[in-house]
């Protein structure tokens, strides 16, 4: 156990250097976005969103950090932080879709998504019920269904601004409104799983994620760690696709959308 305590803190020591590291990454992030203007022509800045992000990261990390250390000594204190996290995931993956009251539909493909692995998982007795063990398995999820309800989202609703000549068309063949408003957003929404997808695929050949790393830096044996890994991977694979076609749904039934123009 003390080799691989020396291990991980090798592998990234919090001191000063890390420190200076992390500060001339997040600048040169912003220098190369403000150099190139990155980002949507309207709104806020891509390189503010940069700068404002990594430092919310950090004052949150500290926090959580702090704030998990009494999280998993209670089952209330669990049950309200995992809380938090969804609805903070719901709140991002709103905001990032829609600016009017259609934004809190998010919660149903992050909830209906995520929930079932969860409960399975807690079922099986895979993961036993410790905030050490759930937190990071339910937030890996959550995170996963986050991306996929927001790229989904982005996409259906950008193909209905710009092909609404071809829903207009389907419906003038007969087509009822969801099927018209489905026959242009699924294609594109269904790209939404490319990313998990594309990492499932490439993994240990391309990149060791987090969960093999930590894993191992934990003690376990490399054959674990790789289990352990698998198992996250086809989890997120699972909790994405119902994420897009939940969000594709809502999408075509008209129930997630944007302002009328």
């Amino acid at each position: 156990m003390r080799d691989t305590t020396v291990t991980a803190a090798s592998l990234l020591p919090v001191d000063r250097t890390l420190g200076i590291v992390l500060a001339a990454l997040l600048l040169a992030a912003i220098l190369v976005s403000a150099r190139y203007h990155l980002g949507a022509e309207t709104g806020p800045k891509r390189w503010r969103q940069i700068a404002f992000a990594g430092v919310r990261a950090a004052v949150q990390l500290a926090a959580v950090s702090v704030v998990i250390t009494y999280v998993i000594r209670s089952l209330w204190a669990l049950t309200a932080f995992l809380l938090l996290m969804f609805a903070t995931a719901v709140r991002t993956a709103g905001r990032r879709l829609t600016s009017d009251g259609s934004w809190w539909l998010t919660a149903v493909p992050i909830a209906a998504a995520t929930a079932p692995v969860v409960a399975a998982l807690l079922l099986t007795g895979l993961v036993p019920l410790k905030g050490i063990a759930l937190i990071p398995i339910a937030g890996i999820l959550l995170g996963g269904a986050l991306t996929a309800t927001v790229l989904a989202g982005r996409r259906a609703l950008d193909e209905l601004t710009q092909r609404r000549g071809e829903v207009e068309a389907a419906l003038s063949l007969g087509f009822l409104d969801r099927d018209a408003r489905l026959e242009v957003v699924r294609p594109a929404a269904s790209d939404a799983q490319l990313p998990g997808l594309d990492q499932t695929r490439t993994v240990g050949l391309v990149t060791l994620p987090g969960a093999f790393v930590g894993v191992l830096l934990g003690g376990a044996s490399p054959l674990t760690a790789g289990a352990v890994q698998l198992f996250v991977l086809i989890a997120l694979m699972a909790v994405q696709a119902a994420a897009v076609a939940l969000t594709v749904e809502l999408v075509a039934r008209g129930l997630l959308h944007r302002p009328a123009q």
